[in-house]
């Protein structure tokens, strides 16, 4: 299961928050807010693929995620890899580096989280 981009905004919004009500989330959206009718839309659509859950309080629900923002940008980036560089990491890497805008810091990081990866197999 994936989120649509809509579904994947307010994600952010709750792992930011970790557990939210519908007025916490609807607070953390700049103007124009989204209407509260289409939040709630969302929120079950994403509890019903298994994204998030909800403990109910009278009649109000606060809503916390299931599944963890790292693991699903995880599974996102490998099904891209798979996808779109033929499986291989190395595609991707050479992709990454060459067509975004990595300044010469940046890289230099990159090269010294790889080098530091090296170290530990």
């Amino acid at each position: 299961m994936q989120l649509s981009k809509t579904e994947e905004d307010l994600m952010n919004y709750l792992w930011k928050l970790e557990k939210a009500f519908m007025k916490d989330l609807l607070e953390a959206y700049p103007e124009p807010k989204p209407a509260t009718t289409t939040v709630a839309t969302l929120l079950k659509r994403m509890t019903d693929k298994g994204f998030i859950a909800y403990n109910l309080y009278g009649k109000s629900r606060e809503y916390y995620p299931l599944v963890k923002k790292k693991d699903y940008f995880s599974k996102h980036v490998n099904g891209l890899i798979k996808n779109f560089f033929n499986d291989s990491a190395s595609q991707f890497a050479s992709f990454f580096t060459k067509e975004t805008n990595l300044t010469k810091e940046e890289l230099e990081h990159l090269k010294t989280l790889i080098d530091s990866e090296i170290k530990k197999k």
